[in-house]
């Protein structure tokens, strides 16, 4: 029932010390620097790619923490939807990221009705592309750089005013473990989502001294429908598998559902976390990204192997549908 939904909790979300075995164990306490614990509960909290995913999981949960949300998303039927799920007050507008004046505006329309100072600002919305360089389409890469690149500079621009004026507030964006590592057909999603990075994190550095904070969160597989709302002209490695089958192969490794990585995020941001590394396979990739930087794949390539005869494989196994039990194995550090 909705009034079960809409539980509100007040004050800010206690962060557990409880951590997964394996690589997030030895590696969690090592590399995420932190700032002074804070509250978003409670304040208004600004969310685009909001028509499903992670965005409408946020949505809910930052509704039942006692947010008023301001929703965008392109996908006018999927936003109110999601709306329809809350409980608290909130503000929908069917808008483009990739438009830089139309973010403006719903900026200015957030600050006419946000009934609290604005708490966060997640820049959440995304597409995918899956191609190889060699067979790239250049209307696909524009499309998928206008809003997972530019989506976020145009967001995070027009709502940092607002932010900075208050002294007070955080700026989420939305990277990936693409961010983290390159990956072979997903050329344009990596580059997009590493200048997300890089972006936010020389953001965060300009921003310090301030009430201000800019965040990174680097979900590894989450069951979205990111996949199925992507642009995919023939199977990458020539294997011809259809569209219907590739996304199924992306929803069966997805091993992270919408609402944990909802909790986990919002989590990340109320204890002040830089970087938000969201599931299992994102704590691998980071460790990777670090002992590995060059021969990454190799080693991903030893695990395949180490896994295959761990629960007796037959035929191939593509290497994102390791991340389950990657998470655990000891055995494929150099």
């Amino acid at each position: 029932m909705l009034g079960e939904r809409c539980h509100h909790r007040s004050g800010p979300v206690a962060v557990g010390a409880r951590t997964t075995a394996g690589v997030r164990q030895r590696f969690e306490g090592a590399h995420v620097s932190t700032s002074p614990a804070r509250t978003i509960s409670g304040r208004t909290a600004v969310i685009t790619g909001a028509a499903s995913g992670i965005g409408r999981s946020l949505a809910q949960r930052l509704s039942r923490h006692g947010c008023a949300v301001a929703l965008a998303d392109i996908d006018g039927q999927g936003l109110r939807q999601t709306e329809s799920t809350l409980c608290g007050p909130a503000l929908s507008v069917v808008l483009d990221v990739a438009d830089p004046a139309a973010v403006a505006h719903f900026a200015e329309q957030v600050r006419d009705w946000a009934p609290t100072r604005v708490g966060a600002v997640f820049n959440n919305a995304g597409v995918a592309v899956s191609s190889t360089v060699l067979d790239a389409v250049a209307e696909d890469l524009n499309w998928l750089w206008g809003i997972n690149f530019h989506g976020v500079v145009n967001g995070t621009r027009a709502f940092l005013p607002i932010l900075v004026e208050q002294d007070e507030g955080t700026i989420v964006n939305t990277s990936s473990v693409f961010g983290l590592l390159g990956m072979p057909s997903q050329s344009a999603y990596c580059a997009a989502k590493f200048a997300v990075r890089g972006f936010t994190d020389a953001l965060r550095q300009e921003l310090r001294g301030t009430g201000v904070m800019a965040i990174t969160v680097h979900p590894g597989g989450v069951n979205t429908n990111i996949a199925r709302n992507g642009r995919i002209r023939r199977d990458p490695e020539g294997l011809g598998r259809t569209k219907d089958q590739l996304v199924a192969e992306f929803a069966a490794r997805a091993i992270t559902q919408p609402d944990k990585a909802a909790e986990i995020i919002h989590r990340g941001v109320e204890a002040g976390k830089a970087r938000i590394l969201v599931g299992p396979d994102a704590y691998l990739f980071d460790a990777l990204a670090r002992l590995a930087p060059s021969h990454y794949y190799d080693v991903l390539d030893r695990l395949q192997v180490l896994i295959r005869k761990r629960v007796g494989a037959r035929g191939r196994t593509s290497i994102p549908a390791l991340q389950a039990t990657a998470a655990t194995e000891e055995e494929w550090l150099p």
